[in-house]
């Protein structure tokens, strides 16, 4: 099953961990990425640690976990190429987005990664 179906018809939670030139560590919860044709994704994120840490380092891992029991999900290595901060193509990527009903005042950005490497959440590939 190739990533946009995989995301498309799985539910659970995400994690996304990134560090910054320093090596210090950050982990925040993020919803399922978008996935492109590509078969880059990307992430909608707010000026806080994780884009901070993204400017300096572009390396991250996304740990996703797939609701029900036992523990199934994945885990991508990933490499930011690119920031795409257009308010009007981040609106039409986020469709499913629940905030985007909402009053956000703080500027949002786009952050397309290149997926290095996928393995499943427990266990090698």
């Amino acid at each position: 099953m190739n990533l946009k179906t995989y995301f498309e018809n799985t539910r659970g939670t995400g994690i996304i961990s990134t560090a910054d030139s320093n090596g210090r560590v950050n982990s925040a919860v993020y919803a399922r990425p978008h996935v492109f044709d590509d078969c880059t994704i990307a992430h909608i994120m707010r000026d806080r640690v994780t884009r901070a840490n993204l400017m300096s380092n572009p390396h991250a891992s996304y740990l996703y976990i797939e609701e029900g029991s036992g523990y199934k999900g994945k885990r991508l290595y990933l490499t930011m190429i690119r920031e795409e901060k257009n308010a009007d193509i981040i609106s039409d990527i986020c469709k499913r987005c629940f905030v985007k009903e909402l009053e956000i005042k703080d500027p949002r950005y786009l952050m397309v990664f290149r997926v290095e490497k996928e393995r499943p959440l427990i266990g090698s590939d």
